[in-house]
């Protein structure tokens, strides 16, 4: 430790006792003149409300002086919690720094009102799903303005509100028209607690349902689609034009859409149990290896494909009958699990090899799908792990077509070569290599006309029906005569029936006879896959949108919202999207410019690793042992994200009520990076409201030492002394690495609200050794600097101290590159390369100067003894190292 000399301990001792005397000072104002949240925060939301800071202007004709953002709409379950408060806030932040940047911004809010959980909700109350969800929304809209959130209430929507769904049904029909939409029979995932079936993307890993968790089933039932593979492409694509959005979403999406090259290739029927009336039949199979055509040993069909009839021989009929039964009562996870036994059966059918002509068996098994490719999958054993289990099960034979050259050492005879390769056994292509196999093949396969280069995609189309009560009704009316008929846009809305009511029939708009209204709702997806459209003209009664309007907000700067919708919302809003450019609804081809997908917010929750029930913060009498209060048993202690079940849930209100909502903000922001899992803290929460309080009482302290203090971020400043000097130096610090942190593609709000807190310990500290005009800039520059995070305190202290206007409507102060210049820098001073002293020298001086001031120092002197050193190292404006 460096020793004090008596002056610099008399020095540092009067500074300290000069910082205690302030701190004191700030400690005995009176109670009345106190900050207070409770009572001030309330009255700024009421006259910001008055003064329509909030209220979305007229947008610039020039995109980028506009800024739309937003966070993804709430579903109304009546209760704010804590996840809610760092999407809102963080993209609150957003919209009121863009607007002091001069910006015309769109901060709206509304709520994804249809679905499942409102209906359940309400049968299990008694009560009508539109009563629940409107008493939710207002309940929630409460506590959102308790944030301080600068939203423009007018354009809020509902999803449910048929001034809203008109237009979802609208656009349905747009789709219809295009193409779009169709209505086909197909095996679709069936939930069979909430009776209802699911997109592919709404089913997780283990084959359940997203939503309520049942195992699900798969059932044969006409449904309606959208297109989405039309656009596989683009999507796939596009996302290398996403430069704002997180990789770990676009590579969710990526292998979502799963692009697949390779070839289609057809195998014609010989013979089976039926007739075969059409001599062309062919069983068509995609693959991304025809390199390994001339390996095909047998071809595999989905049991449940078409052709499996035609091909099913008289002796085989029963034994494919009952394998039939088996396949269809499991999951498609257990058909598709590595590690289970794949299963099969003879069809005594067989195809024709296209190349070589032989008779392939025809087989079906467990593992192959009917929704994926084809539904049938050739048989390559030698070149294809699953194919060679199958293969040595069933005794089939395995033809090995690759060489395996210099891997042969390496490669276990009893699996199979999947590497590329030299081609063998396979006439005229034999010699062949990897890429140029496969494409001669190719070249061959279309020449003669069995086959195809194609790309297939993992991705389906997307299924919305949905078969419940709550939600858009599909405007469409079944026919006798006419088939399916569209509702004429002029009848729109299709509202929905009085619950529990039939279906009236009605007259088809085509022939007059009476039909049969369509009964299935839309998935809520749908809803949420435009509505940032309509936020940009939300008062429009002839459209969903203006496309001139929408162009002038859209796409939307800054989203903000969880990564758990990386599949399925983000996707689905990028395809609506593109199928609206590609009518001409809109210029734009992609919805989100930047998106930030939030970290969760946790707690500490305790569990009891025996009967695996969590047990509640406040049953726990001893934190330092913690035991179940029942039966003693010593508890799991970790963090997990907030949920009623767990019991480790927040109350925003609570916190709110206590400590106000800037802290609330405060907290949220600057516990962790806005993409990382916050871990919530009581005491932290404390620490922000104390950090508050110590601004309130820089601010206070401020007003009564200077008087003519003026709130200006363009004072003239004429000549400063040092200290003025170094207080504007930090200012402008300041300024400079906010401004940082609040732009480009990584927004650190936890590191601005640092810059936030060492501003204030500079200003604390040394403000009243400042002239007026340099105090007016500082506190200026730390007023607006604060207003995004803590927007109430920042106006209170504004008003207090004479400013001008709302600090909400000053601009967002632009660093001055003169003041950060510094008079001098500290260079550290090594003898031996231990640090011994600093040299305080000017900024450009040179190292001979450098050299000479190290040498004549004291602790050169001291700990060289007067030895000249051997080699002297200078790091430029850094530190200078004398070896001796």
């Amino acid at each position: 430790m460096k020793a004090w000399s008596r002056a610099q301990f008399l020095v540092r001792g009067l500074a300290f006792l000069k910082q205690t005397e302030r701190m004191t000072r700030f400690d005995k104002q009176s109670s009345e003149n106190r900050y207070n949240p409770s009572e001030l925060e309330p009255e700024w939301q009421k006259r910001w409300e008055q003064l329509g800071l909030n209220r979305t202007p007229e947008p610039s004709e020039t995109r980028s002086e506009n800024f739309f953002a937003l966070s993804m709409f709430p579903y109304p379950s009546g209760n704010l919690h804590m996840g809610h408060v760092r999407n809102y806030v963080i993209t609150d932040v957003i919209a009121r720094q863009q607007r002091l940047k001069g910006k015309k911004v769109l901060h709206p809010m509304g709520w994804d009102a249809f679905g499942l959980p409102a209906e359940n909700a309400a049968n299990e109350r008694g009560v009508d799903p539109a009563d629940w969800t409107i008493q939710n929304i207002e309940q929630m809209r409460v506590q959102l303005k308790k944030l301080g959130l600068s939203i423009d209430w007018d354009r809020e929507i509902s999803t449910c509100d048929p001034s809203f769904y008109q237009w979802t049904q609208w656009l349905f029909l747009q789709f219809f028209a295009a193409g779009l939409a169709y209505q086909k029979e197909a095996n679709v995932n069936w939930d069979p607690i909430d009776k209802t079936v699911l997109a592919n993307e709404q089913v997780n890993s283990e084959g359940r349902s997203w939503r309520s968790g049942a195992l699900v089933e798969k059932r044969k039932l006409k449904q309606w689609f959208l297109r989405i593979t039309d656009f596989a492409d683009d999507l796939l694509t596009d996302l290398d034009g996403l430069n704002g959005w997180p990789e770990r979403v676009c590579t969710m999406q990526a292998n979502w859409i799963g692009r697949s090259r390779g070839a289609q290739f057809s195998f014609k029927l010989e013979k089976g149990g039926k007739e075969l009336n059409k001599p062309d039949l062919n069983v068509d199979v995609f693959t991304t290896r025809p390199d390994t055509i001339y390996g095909v040993t047998y071809v595999v069909l989905a049991p449940e494909h078409p052709l499996v009839a035609k091909l099913t021989t008289k002796q085989q009929q029963e034994s494919v009958k009952s394998f039939q039964e088996e396949v269809a009562a499991k999951s498609e996870l257990e058909r598709m699990a590595e590690d289970q036994d794949k299963k099969g059966v003879a069809l005594g059918g067989t195809v024709v090899h296209p190349l070589t002509g032989k008779l392939i068996p025809v087989w079906i098994a467990d593992y192959v799908l009917p929704d994926y490719g084809t539904g049938a999958v050739m048989g390559v054993p030698a070149h294809d792990q699953r194919d060679y289990s199958f293969a040595k099960k069933y005794n089939l034979a395995i033809q090995n077509v690759i060489l395996k050259a210099g891997n042969a050492a390496n490669h276990d005879p009893n699996q199979a070569f999947t590497e590329l390769g030299i081609l063998e056994n396979s006439e005229n292509f034999n010699g062949l290599e990897g890429e140029q196999a496969k494409q001669a093949i190719i070249s061959k396969a279309e020449e003669e006309g069995f086959g195809i280069g194609k790309t297939t995609y993992r991705l389906r189309d997307w299924l919305i029906s949905r078969q419940r009560y709550w939600g858009c009704p599909i405007p469409v009316i079944h026919c006798n005569i006419c088939g399916v008929v569209p509702v004429p846009v002029e009848k729109l809305p299709v509202k929905l029936p009085t619950r529990g009511e039939p279906l009236a029939i009605i007259p088809c708009p085509t022939c007059g006879r009476d039909a049969k209204p369509e009964t299935d709702t839309m998935d809520t997806f749908m809803c949420s896959s435009w509505y940032y459209l309509r936020y940009t003209d939300s008062e429009n009664k002839d459209l969903p949108f203006a496309k001139i309007t929408a162009s002038k907000w859209l796409p939307v700067d800054q989203y903000v919202g969880g990564v758990e919708h990386a599949i399925l919302h983000l996707l689905y809003s990028r395809f609506f999207t593109k199928a609206l450019a590609k009518k001409d609804l809109i210029s734009f081809n992609e919805p989100f410019k930047h998106l930030l997908t939030q970290g969760m917010v946790q707690a500490i929750t305790f569990r009891n690793p025996k009967t695996e029930k969590y047990i509640a913060p406040s049953q726990v009498l001893d934190i330092s042992n913690p035991l179940d209060p029942i039966d003693g048993t010593l508890l799991e202690v970790y963090y997990e994200k907030m949920s009623k079940s767990k019991y480790n849930g927040v109350d925003p209100g609570v916190v709110i009520d206590k400590y106000g909502a800037d802290t609330a903000r405060m907290f949220i922001l600057f516990k962790a990076p806005p993409e990382k899992d916050l871990e919530w803290d009581d005491a932290d929460v404390e620490g922000q409201f104390r950090f508050l309080q110590r601004i309130w009482r820089l601010c206070q302290s401020a007003k009564e030492q200077n008087s003519e203090i003026q709130l200006n971020l363009n004072n003239a400043f004429g000549e400063l002394n040092a200290k003025e000097k170094n207080i504007r130096r930090a200012v402008h610090i300041a300024i400079k690495a906010i401004s940082e942190d609040l732009s480009g593609e990584e927004l650190q709000f936890n590191t601005a609200i640092s810059e936030l807190m060492k501003l204030c310990n500079t200003l604390t500290t040394h403000l009243e050794e400042a002239n007026e005009n340099v105090a007016g800039e500082a506190i200026a520059a730390l007023l607006i600097l604060l207003a995004p995070f803590a927007p109430h305190l920042a106006d209170e202290l504004w008003m207090q101290l004479g400013g001008v206007n709302s600090v909400h409507q000053q601009k967002w102060p632009i660093e001055d590159e003169k003041a950060l210049i510094t008079d001098t820098i500290t260079i550290i001073l090594q003898i031996n390369g231990k640090v011994r002293d600093n040299l305080h020298v000017a900024p450009d001086i040179d190292a001979d100067t450098l050299k000479k001031l190290a040498l004549e120092s004291d602790a050169s002197k001291k700990w060289l003894e007067g030895t000249a050193p051997k080699r002297i190292i200078v790091v430029p404006g850094k530190l200078i190292n004398l070896v001796s």
